[in-house]
């Protein structure tokens, strides 16, 4: 990109921060330090020295300065945004002056070869086997840390040898007839591609309860290009993918498993893209993520319960991506209708890995202590098995603790008589 061309977007993006920040005054924040106080990188680093002063109250001085490169040390795991009393965006703020800084000094390639997650997904099914000896081998794992600048600690999907597409296109019919209408399944990258089983156990679930599920082709829903500052790739990202999903039918609700993605659906993609399409909030305000929906159903009284016992204590966590969704913590009440479950919340901010952010090199070891409560908890608790909403924060826990961590739905899979956790 020509320095011309930086120039240009930065000073575009700068116009949106300012924009956003006249929408949402920074007389709103009255500094009475609550984000600084529950913020989880501030508590283990003095490289970020806390939403608050990298977000409205140095926004107050910028006055079209440079943005300071310690607002990169924010993980956007939303935390700030959810504790704060008087309703300031903190996170989605410190979100856009990141995109200026991008803007302004540019994105490593590493930043922006992480965020191409259907791209590494279609590249490793193929040669599953090879993709998976090179990210264990200690000595390619050295060589991607100097070279590309992801840590050779940092988890890693597993790649699969099927899709969930081609199982979709290779499964024989559904032997029980839909009895409930349709719906759309959405589930992300990482269902597509590297947890390939959690998604079919959520179909099988779904159909199990009387649905027709449609799955239609999805790409990327630009989570992670949005989190490194590539808001141009962000939005085309979106955009595609809003169209795949209402290609599917404009009046049935969307139901995921990838909690993230939902939220970028929900939330992030208006806040801090600033896409105020009718496409978008016709999705966002139809999609709901899994455990949320069973749980709605739960309510109306339209959800079985014949459960079968898992006689299992079972450490559970709750994604800052969740809680930044405002629907509190659906997985934790559906697992609990589970007869013999144990189900014991973690109680923790977050797990460190705030999607890409853990994975960088720079950012490794602080992620490792943002997580440390929750890995000594899961430690301390599991028999086994943890459970988790979301694909990164998964890999996090189970890379970190040694202990097999699966989506919820997988447990309600088991529960339903649909089959066992398998390895």
């Amino acid at each position: 990109m020509s320095e011309k061309s930086r120039a240009e977007r930065a000073q575009h993006l700068r116009e949106r921060l300012n924009n956003e920040l006249n929408r949402m005054s920074l007389d709103q924040c009255v500094k009475c330090t609550i984000c600084e106080t529950s913020c989880p990188v501030a508590a283990v680093t003095p490289l970020f020295s806390g939403p608050k002063f990298v977000g409205p109250q140095a926004e107050r001085f910028r006055d079209g300065d440079s943005v300071d490169h310690s607002v990169d040390y924010c993980s956007s795991c939303g935390t700030c945004s959810v504790v704060c009393p008087q309703g300031v965006n903190v996170a989605e703020l410190n979100s856009l002056a990141r995109a200026v800084m991008k803007a302004e000094h540019g994105v490593p390639i590493r930043d922006r070869i992480i965020t191409q997650t259907v791209l590494m997904g279609q590249a490793m099914t193929p040669v599953a086997p090879l993709a998976n000896a090179v990210l264990d081998n200690k000595l390619a794992r050295f060589a991607m840390e100097k070279v590309v600048g992801v840590h050779r600690g940092a988890p890693m999907p597993t790649a699969r040898t099927q899709s969930l597409h081609t199982w979709l296109k290779k499964r024989p019919a559904p032997a029980k007839a839909p009895t409930r209408g349709a719906l759309v399944y959405f589930h992300g990258c990482a269902g597509g591609y590297f947890e390939v089983d959690a998604a079919k156990k959520a179909i099988e679930v779904l159909e199990h309860l009387g649905y027709e599920v449609l799955v239609p082709p999805q790409g990327c829903c630009g989570l992670a290009e949005q989190s490194n500052g590539l808001f141009e790739q962000a939005t085309k990202s979106v955009r595609a993918l809003v169209k795949a999903l209402r290609s599917a039918g404009t009046d049935l609700t969307i139901v995921s498993t990838a909690g993230s993605c939902t939220g970028m659906l929900k939330h992030e993609a208006h806040e801090i893209l600033g896409l105020h399409d009718t496409e978008l909030a016709d999705v966002g305000t139809r999609i709901r993520e899994i455990s949320e929906f069973l749980m709605e159903l739960h309510e109306a009284g339209e959800l079985p319960t014949d459960f079968e016992p898992i006689k299992q204590r079972l450490p559970y966590h709750a994604p800052c991506q969740l809680k930044s969704q405002g629907m509190g913590t659906p997985a934790f009440d559906l697992l609990r209708l589970i007869p013999g479950l144990e189900v014991v919340d973690s109680n923790a901010t977050c797990c460190g890995i705030a999607g890409t952010y853990g994975l960088k090199k720079e950012k490794y070891d602080i992620a490792q202590a943002v997580g440390k409560p929750l890995f000594d908890m899961v430690k301390q608790t599991e028999q086994g098995l943890a459970a988790c909403d979301t694909e990164t924060c998964r890999w996090q826990i189970e890379n970190s603790t040694g202990v097999r961590t699966v989506h919820p739905i997988v447990l309600v899979h088991q529960a339903y008589g649909l089959g066992a956790v398998t390895p």
